[in-house]
């Protein structure tokens, strides 16, 4: 099964919408806002693409002046990532790695990697910085991709870094994270942890038994897609009544196996 970090975060939010999602592949018309999003999102990667393979871009912006807006004002932010030093850099846009851990295939891909004496992973957001750096520093992006760097390649961990740039601004803001042997340690502890859970959920899946639910009372059932397929909507009888299962079958969780 190959897994990537956004299977990885779902898989850790929320077992059983990692079920729906990915294993019985159910999907819901998406948000028309949120599309439109998602589409500038395409857009602004595959200008940064382009234009480091040295390829036209003049009509990709002329056809969207947001990402004219965009571009110029990370040229600005960030001169030294679009004039590369070509005779010292390893530089390569959509770069992709994969790692296999236990029974499962790992993939990344960095949206821009320069590395020379040190190893940088450049990631583009086209929305606004978030205010919590913790919550970025937690996320399964952040984790993964210094971890597949460092296990594939002779950099070691403390050589490599991993930058997010917020572009979506007049003045597009980074988030920097360094990364060093002590978090590769705890990285790889918690990706088999989560990975023998995952191992677990399926061998019981494969015996009619789902993939555990998060608590009753947890607010990410109010905004779910999947709210009535769980009986977790506010109209339902059973959400009252099913916080205490839920709590049962999350025990699941924390078998020792898995035991960091």
């Amino acid at each position: 099964m190959r897994l990537s970090q956004g299977q990885l975060n779902l898989l850790e939010r929320c077992p059983r919408l990692f079920q729906h999602t990915y294993l019985e592949q159910i999907s819901s018309p998406g948000n028309p806002e949120q599309q439109e999003r998602q589409t500038w999102g395409s857009h602004f990667h595959l200008l940064m693409q382009q234009r480091e393979l040295g390829l036209p871009i003049a009509s990709l912006v002329q056809e969207d002046t947001q990402l004219q807006c965009w571009m110029n004002a990370f040229a600005s932010a960030a001169p030294e990532i679009l004039t590369p030093d070509t005779n010292s850099q390893f530089r390569e846009s959509e770069h992709c790695r994969t790692l296999q851990v236990q029974d499962y295939l790992l993939t990344v891909i960095y949206d821009l990697l320069i590395a020379d004496d040190l190893a940088q992973i450049l990631d583009w957001k086209t929305y606004p910085k978030p205010q919590n750096r913790r919550w970025v520093e937690q996320n399964w992006q952040t984790l993964l991709y210094p971890y597949v760097l460092a296990e594939t390649s002779d950099y070691l961990p403390e050589q490599i870094s991993m930058t997010y740039w917020f572009v979506q601004s007049e003045q597009p803001q980074s988030l920097k994270f360094t990364y060093n042997n002590t978090q590769h340690q705890k990285t790889g502890q918690k990706l088999h942890k989560l990975l023998n859970q995952l191992t677990y959920w399926l061998e019981r899946y494969e015996q009619g038994e789902p993939f555990p639910q998060v608590a009753a009372a947890n607010k990410l059932c109010d905004s779910c897609q999947f709210a009535t397929r769980c009986d977790r909507d506010n109209n339902s009888d059973l959400f009252q009544d099913s916080a205490a299962a839920s709590t049962d079958i999350l025990n699941i969780a924390t078998i020792q196996e898995v035991a960091i």
